[in-house]
């Protein structure tokens, strides 16, 4: 009779934004290497691991239904992530209020203190197996794109924000980290590399740039050397989280070289300058308008998306209106726009002037409506242009699921290629577009692009 012990098996509940999701790679990664299975339902697990979202109200109600639903179902639960550092105004933990019976709670970027609570809660086996993980780790992502995360926590104060007091101040990661991790997703097979932080403009801020070292080469802690080092690995790179700073400006020409590729996301916030410096947020309308222009001279061909906040507390109609015009002449590509919300424990809360639900509501479909023309255009212009997609997924109804340059996974629209069956998932094709509604595009197959 084999004596060979079980593995013990940790089920895993991940929550939020990209940044929470690099979290959790960075965990599964950890209890995959120590030995540790990992159960893909409540039942076949030992305990479960919820990896929380504190930033809004709706996200912290999903993820206290989450906990308690993984408590129910299991009963030993270790919860982790943004909620798990949120605190009300006596200072005592949210989680640890509604749901005493939890094992134990972290906050985000917290692996270490996750996996000291596993190992006390679940003891791993003696002598586990190295190999059980691939270089690259454990990935929540299809095997064709990753998350690359530069840093952790932000330095701005904006007033309806709390990212700062539940992620830390600005931790920009080594640089040669950064690229090693790079490397190897890559050579795991990895065709889009999304660069993802709070701020991922400020990236070697904290650390003055310091210089490090990249397979032998002096390369400094800053965005532009990350982008050009990146822009070698000839695959997608994509920026996420850029704050419009001068900076900035040094990158586009890597986009128009296609070293990375021509899109920025860029949470504009507002256009009002009252409401922007009530919000804390840097940048100017006019400033971040004539910034756009100059990098759309520069690259005709760059997208750009951005989020907007309608309601914002004491917003008048009028200067609801002056965001309207702002997003007229900027002809963003791609827009989110959320009903102000909120944030327990934001500075937000106690300016004057809080607007009715119905009229932040109201705002926020006016502007999505007024957008929805505006994008529609921008993707009507690419008709009849070849371009290179990636693919996502192959459906035997509708074709090929792609993407291209200008559209982030789960964020963005998608290029639908009808007659695109055989094509590979994970690979690159040209195709030329045919048709298009308010998000997708539509194209046929020309030819494979790495061919």
């Amino acid at each position: 009779m084999s004596t060979k012990k079980q593995a013990p098996r940790v089920g895993f509940v991940s929550l939020g934004c990209p940044k929470a999701a690099s979290d959790a790679e960075s965990i599964l990664t950890r209890l995959r290497a120590e030995g540790y299975e990992v159960a893909p339902n409540y039942e076949g697990a030992d305990l479960v691991v919820v990896n929380t979202c504190g930033f809004i109200d709706a996200a912290v109600e999903e993820s206290l239904d989450a906990i308690g639903e993984a408590l129910a179902e299991n009963g030993k639960v270790i919860v982790t992530g943004c909620l798990g550092a949120k605190k009300d105004s006596a200072g005592r933990g949210i989680v640890e209020q509604v749901h005493p019976k939890v094992l134990a709670v972290t906050g985000p970027h917290a692996t270490e203190e996750v996996m000291a609570a596993v190992h006390q809660y679940l003891p791993k086996l003696h002598d586990p197996f190295a190999d059980l993980v691939p270089p690259q780790g454990v990935r929540l992502t299809p095997d064709h794109y990753a998350y690359l995360k530069i840093s952790e926590g932000c330095n701005h104060r904006c007033s309806f924000c709390i990212i700062p007091s539940l992620r830390g101040d600005l931790l920009s990661r080594p640089i040669h980290e950064v690229l090693r991790e790079a490397e190897t997703l890559v050579k795991s097979g990895v065709n889009e590399l999304l660069v993802i932080s709070q701020d991922t403009s400020a990236y070697g801020v904290d650390v003055k740039y310091r210089t490090g070292f990249s397979n032998g080469r002096p390369v400094k802690t800053k965005l532009y050397d990350l982008c050009k080092e990146l822009g070698e690995l000839d695959v997608w790179v994509r920026l996420h989280y850029v704050y419009p700073y001068p900076s900035v400006d040094d990158i586009i020409p890597l986009m128009a070289e296609g070293k990375i590729l021509p899109y920025l996301d860029v949470p504009f916030q507002h256009a009002n300058p009252r409401i922007l410096k009530a919000m804390k947020r840097p940048a100017s309308a006019e400033n971040n308008l004539e910034r756009i222009r100059r990098w759309r001279e520069i690259c005709p061909d760059i997208t750009i998306r951005s989020t907007f906040i309608a309601g914002f507390p004491g917003e008048t109609e009028q200067e609801f209106e002056e965001l309207l015009e702002f997003l007229g002449e900027a002809q963003l590509d791609r827009v989110g726009c959320f009903a102000y919300s909120p944030v327990e424990g934001a500075t937000a809360n106690a300016l004057p002037g809080a607007l009715p639900d119905e009229v932040r509501e109201e705002r926020k479909r006016r502007l999505m409506e007024f957008q929805e023309d505006i994008s529609t255009q921008r993707l009507e212009a690419k008709i009849g242009r070849e371009i290179v997609v990636l693919v996502d997924d192959i459906d035997e109804d509708e074709g090929a699921i792609c993407r291209s340059e200008g559209d982030a996974p789960e964020i963005d629209g998608l290029v639908i290629v009808p007659e695109g069956r055989d094509m590979e998932i994970g690979k690159f094709y040209q195709v030329r577009v045919t048709d298009c509604d308010v998000h997708d595009l539509y194209a046929e197959p020309i030819w494979a692009a790495e061919e």
